[in-house]
């Protein structure tokens, strides 16, 4: 399909499931999946952990491009009066209205370390930001020996010529690194008004993962004034940074709460193999680098290539090979019926949108859905009509909204 095809152009037929409250879906068949796994000798802890069957009914949507030329692009959030705010990762913010006219960059951004994987990354909006106008961003913020994960707040101006206003660095995750892989970067804001913020293991460092005097390798919760809750779980723990509430991560690049248990998910990327699907829990320990899926870049083992450990969780689900994963949304919307209780997960590896059936905390089905746009899925947002809202960042980024047929 050429990529030149203009808005309301691409259709593309889907097939979909039924959702957790029960919505019979066609018959299960073999697993999307149909490539060996990186390390053939690992099984999934429970059924249904990985590879799970293609469930799927007949629903008919269309492609269609809202915006493009953004240069890769990073976080979508929507205004309240529809436009949307994209974040692109060589430092810029932009305005994209619903008729898809892409502003200039906001004036007042801080200076941003690029380069590699370095850059501008998640974005969220103040639950009260139809009164204080207050974004929060993460990005890499140059520091000595390197660079940081750092999150910002500031006021946005929505004028034709958007600005930043009383711009604060409310967070910096440390210790500072080179390089510049795993960064993470991903925001959400729990239904408590704490801000949720996934921090990556910096690739060369990922044994920090299991320590608890840095914020590597975990997702740490803040206020909006960057201070840490009293109740994290680690808080007053001599040696532990009081900001972490799960440690064991590797490079979690989405977050997303679930709008009926109203707990936190995230997705994160493994090596060659073990991307994850986790329930964020409090003082939890996800296990990376001790216990993964897959295999390390090099073809060995990583640690002691165990996939097991007393004390360290499961992922709910688990992809070998990889799609790395990137922006997360759960439909709870009427748009499309037959979605509604689906866990939507995008593709930058895999470039495709991965649709998870859930029953509860298991997924007990998975759809390939746009193969043939051939896009690296970069962030994943429920529209506030119930559309799906994509960010694709390969040759140069668009914004794409699924909409019925």
């Amino acid at each position: 399909m050429p990529r030149a095809l203009t808005a309301l152009a691409a259709v593309l037929l889907c097939a979909c499931s039924g959702h957790a409250q029960g919505q019979a879906g066609a018959p299960a068949g073999p697993p999307e999946e149909t490539a060996p796994p990186n390390v053939p000798s690992q099984t999934p802890a429970f059924q249904g952990q990985s590879r799970a069957p293609r469930l799927s009914t007949a629903t008919i949507f269309r492609v269609a491009t809202v915006a493009s030329g953004l240069e890769d692009p990073w976080s979508l959030a929507f205004l309240p009066d529809g436009a949307m705010l994209v974040s692109e990762r060589p430092g810029r913010l932009r305005i994209v209205t619903a008729k898809g006219a892409v502003s200039a960059p906001a004036a007042g951004a801080p200076k941003v370390a690029s380069g590699g994987q370095l850059g501008l990354f998640g974005l969220a909006l103040d639950p009260d930001f139809k009164a204080n106008h207050r974004i929060y961003f993460a990005y890499a913020e140059p520091r000595a020996g390197g660079s940081g994960l750092s999150v910002a707040r500031a006021v946005l101006d929505e004028a034709a010529a958007p600005r930043l206003t009383d711009l604060k660095v409310i967070f910096r995750a440390e210790p500072a690194q080179k390089g510049s892989a795993n960064i993470g970067g991903r925001l959400a804001f729990a239904p408590d008004g704490t801000l949720f913020v996934t921090v990556g293991d910096r690739f060369t460092a990922r044994d920090l993962a299991q320590a608890l005097d840095n914020d590597l390798g975990k997702v740490v919760r803040i206020t909006t004034e960057g201070a840490a809750p009293r109740d994290n779980p680690f808080a007053g723990r001599p040696g532990a940074r009081p900001e972490i509430f799960s440690l064991g991560h590797r490079n979690g690049e989405a977050l997303a709460v679930n709008p009926w248990t109203h707990e936190m998910w995230s997705v994160e990327h493994g090596a060659r193999g073990g991307d994850e699907v986790n329930v964020i829990r409090r003082g939890r320990n996800y296990g990376w680098p001790v216990i993964t899926y897959g295999e390390d870049y090099s073809g060995r083992p990583i640690g002691a290539g165990i996939t097991q450990q007393a004390g360290m969780e499961q992922p709910l689900y688990y992809w070998d090979p990889v799609i790395a994963p990137s922006g997360m949304a759960f439909y709870d919307a009427d748009l499309f019926p037959a979605w509604k209780g689906s866990l939507f997960v995008g593709g930058l590896a895999g470039e495709r949108l991965s649709r998870l059936t859930l029953k509860g905390e298991r997924v007990v089905g998975e759809e390939w859905l746009l193969t043939e746009q051939h896009e690296r899925i970069r962030d994943v947002v429920v529209g506030p009509e119930g559309a799906i809202y994509l960010l694709t960042d390969n040759p140069r980024g668009r914004v794409l909204k699924l909409v019925p047929r």
